[in-house]
């Protein structure tokens, strides 16, 4: 088995040398996305953007294989198949996994599953993201009223893209988007 810690001890330097914050690390097993290879996931951010470029992800990308080849080279093997490494930026419907992203996103509807059920014997939840407290999660639900649950008790998390969340971001270049628009008129 896969020990994501460890892959995550090893790309978080990597991302950081560059000046990234780690968003997340996974491991997608060849069922999951229906592929003959299994896929390191790894997502990264410009803290001060909240978003990566195309040569950010290369970047970062070159990185990671270096370490993880050199780690192979002396012996410690981290992934016991072929795989493909995916590095991407979190996008805006980004997964939450930091405490400071459910400070960050807070008014912004997520979805959330857990790992143990709350209110009601329900484990999945969507709804305004109140935020979090210490290491309690607070969220508006949209059946079951305000939730909270512990952090650790999350399976997944991301935000739902809503026109509030589209407002809320932006590009972090739209240059060249006028001669798009006047191409796609003609």
């Amino acid at each position: 088995m896969t020990d994501i810690a460890r892959i995550a001890q090893i790309v978080e330097p990597e991302a950081k040398a560059l000046g990234f914050d780690l968003v997340r690390v996974i491991v997608f097993g060849k069922s999951e996305v229906g592929d003959e290879e299994v896929t390191l996931q790894v997502m990264a951010e410009r803290p001060e953007t909240g978003q990566l470029v195309i040569e950010d992800c290369a970047a970062l990308s070159h990185r990671i294989s270096d370490a993880l080849d050199a780690l192979e080279d002396q012996g410690e093997v981290l992934i016991g198949e072929a795989y493909r490494l995916e590095v991407s930026s979190p996008g805006i419907d980004r997964p939450l996994t930091r405490e400071k992203d459910f400070v960050a996103w807070a008014g912004h509807e997520a979805r959330v599953a857990l790992k143990a059920p709350v209110e009601g014997n329900r484990k999945s939840l969507q709804g305004d993201l109140v935020g979090i407290d210490g290491e309690t999660v607070t969220l508006i639900d949209k059946k079951s009223g305000q939730v909270s649950f512990p952090l650790d008790d999350i399976h997944s998390a991301k935000l739902v893209l809503t026109d509030r969340l589209i407002a809320a971001t932006r590009p972090l270049d739209s240059s060249g988007v006028d001669e798009i628009l006047e191409e796609q008129e003609d």
